[in-house]
């Protein structure tokens, strides 16, 4: 793992309760990143996590809780669609300060959620 990797946890597959207490863990522990003084993010790369479900919903939440009682938070990198749709219904992305990374060129990347386009005049009602 190198220097700008210290405060990396990648995370994949479906996500169970079981996996919680050891991603905490990994969160509460992860090394500062460099020139950070303590205070840096933890990125959660969750671009391989399979499920966008309540359990997954869940362990974010308290991965979170993990974070903030180590003075620190997590930022997700990379979250699926149905993930991210689901963490804004639920509310946890505003409620928990959640930051979201998305990589790749801008237009591979879905639209923020509430975005919508305009209605040209033209345009057949839905």
């Amino acid at each position: 793992m190198t220097a700008s990797e210290d405060n990396l946890i990648r995370i994949a597959g479906p996500l169970r309760a079981g996996d919680v207490p050891d991603l905490c863990a990994r969160v509460a522990t992860a090394r500062h990143g460099p020139g950070e003084g303590g205070t840096a993010d933890v990125v959660c790369d969750v671009a391989a996590v399979t499920t966008a479900d309540l359990t997954t919903v869940d362990a974010i939440a308290r991965l979170q809780l993990a974070a903030r009682r180590a003075g620190r938070r997590i930022r997700l990198r990379n979250p699926s669609p149905a993930l991210l749709a689901l963490l804004g219904l639920v509310g946890l992305v505003e409620l928990l300060g959640l930051v979201v990374e998305m990589e790749g060129h801008p237009e591979q990347r879905e639209p923020p959620l509430g975005v919508q386009e305009a209605v040209e005049a033209g345009d057949a009602a839905l």
